[in-house]
């Protein structure tokens, strides 16, 4: 999606792309003091750490996300972000050092390319030398490069899927940028509520999965039911949320999903979302709900972004 505001200052986006294999692996880094929260929604999540940003833990601070390929192998990904960021002083402080927080999630591209390249710590710190503020690179690059959406009736007949991006600002000021790599189960929805995004039928028609899916007594032989399939979608924002607000608003970004990915959240997709804040101070009930309600229209528009960059 061209034309897109930057990231909120201090956050900074990198990939490592394995295009021989089809995999690779995306860090967000956060500034000092970030906040973090997550919404899990998919059946079958792959994910580490998740709980350190989760409701009830008692750690508030964030240093970054990783969204990788490779499926749970890919989670590996975060131990060379975790290095990377050590070094670089940014972390959690405890008596005894720095512990960088890095929740990680991954998406299931096995399939796609070699089921034995997967992402590991080198991946994860490579990406975090790569990273850069302003608008991240999209398409078929991190852990996007292998993704596709659309494949009920198999991987060959969805359509190339990626990384997206869409970002803007409430009216109070606040920056809301939001990064998805999608790799569905579902089609792609757009604006109009037409199929973007979907499988393909013999005549090269696209299909809608939903429609299919309700019409099968059982799925083809080799069909995405047999894999797992993953929207994750990272929230950053420089509005002063607090940890509790940080998972509301991935909350309402997961309605953003929803709006974009149809059938979504189910048994076969490992659906999450995350949201940073690096924002200062407090904000009233009001300005947190405008930022949650932009969160869930750029999630969707990031989704959408990401099989249009990918094409």
């Amino acid at each position: 999606m061209s034309g897109q505001p930057p990231l909120p200052e201090g956050f900074s986006v990198g990939h490592w792309t394995d295009d021989a294999g089809a995999t690779g692996c995306t860090v967000a880094l956060a500034p000092a003091g970030t906040r973090g929260g997550i919404d899990v929604r998919g059946g079958g999540p792959a994910t580490r750490e998740t709980e350190a940003i989760g409701a009830l833990s008692g750690t508030a601070e964030a240093t970054g996300v990783v969204l990788a390929g490779g499926s749970a192998h890919g989670l590996a990904a975060a131990d060379g972000a975790v290095r990377w960021l050590e070094e670089q002083g940014r972390g959690y402080a405890t008596p005894a050092g720095i512990v960088p927080i890095v929740p990680a999630a991954g998406v299931y591209d096995l399939a796609e390319g070699d089921p034995a390249a997967r992402p590991g710590p080198d991946a994860g710190y490579a990406a975090c030398d790569a990273a850069d503020g302003g608008v991240p690179p999209c398409g078929r690059v991190g852990a996007g490069r292998g993704a596709a959406v659309g494949k009920i009736m198999g991987r060959d007949r969805g359509v190339d899927s990626g990384v997206g991006y869409a970002a803007g600002a409430v009216a109070g000021g606040q920056s809301v940028s939001v990064l998805a790599v999608v790799n569905a189960f579902g089609d792609v929805i757009a604006e109009d509520g037409s199929v973007l995004a979907g499988p393909r039928g013999d005549d090269g028609a696209m299909l809608r999965t939903a429609e299919l899916v309700v019409g099968m007594e059982a799925p083809p032989e080799w069909t995405a039911m047999r894999e797992r399939n993953t929207t994750l979608a990272c929230v950053m924002t420089d509005a002063a949320l607090d940890k509790a607000a940080c998972s509301r608003v991935a909350r309402m970004a997961s309605a953003g999903v929803a709006r974009a990915v149809d059938p979504v959240f189910s048994d076969v997709d490992g659906d999450v979302v995350f949201c940073l804040a690096s924002g200062e101070g407090t904000l009233d009930r009001f300005a947190t709900v405008a930022v949650g309600t932009l969160a869930a229209t750029l999630t969707a528009a990031a989704i959408r972004d990401a099989v249009r960059r990918s094409a």
